[in-house]
């Protein structure tokens, strides 16, 4: 009876578990960009929120005075107004520059303003299989009088 020598068997086992262990980086780096580039979009979509809200805000109380304390003290939000406030902010912050293909929409529900933004986003280092997509971030506030 013979022998059969086994050294073979252990390069493809190595060969394979190297290139597993590639792949679970390459998914942990793609997963972690994508995570960070939508919390910089949420934290820009907080900040257009903000600003969109306190614009509405100023104007609402300069135009028609403030409302009664109470139930009623939430400040209906102009959808036009908010969305000029949110270009603006947008503008000042150069936030194009930081995320080419942005694009940005503005609604208002009754009192609240809601911004989401969209950005394309490439993936770092492309996991075989995972194409490139697109990254949302979104925000709402709301005005209270007190």
């Amino acid at each position: 009876m013979s022998r059969r020598d086994d050294a073979g068997s252990v390069a493809v086992l190595v060969i394979g578990f190297f290139i597993v262990a590639l792949t679970l980086v390459a998914v942990v780096v793609d997963a972690s960009a994508a995570y960070l580039e939508r919390q910089r979009l949420t934290a820009l979509a907080d900040s257009a929120a903000i600003a969109a809200a306190d614009g509405v805000q100023g104007e609402q109380v300069y135009e028609r005075g403030l409302p009664r304390p109470g139930r009623d003290s939430r400040v209906d939000i102009d959808p036009h107004a908010a969305r000029s406030y949110v270009a603006a902010h947008l503008t000042a912050t150069d936030a194009w520059r930081e995320h080419p293909g942005l694009s940005w929409t503005v609604r208002s529900d009754g009192d609240a303003v809601v911004v989401e933004l969209r950005a394309p986003f490439e993936l770092p280092l492309g996991v075989p299989g995972v194409g490139d997509g697109t990254v949302t971030g979104r925000s709402s506030a709301v005005v209270v009088l007190d």
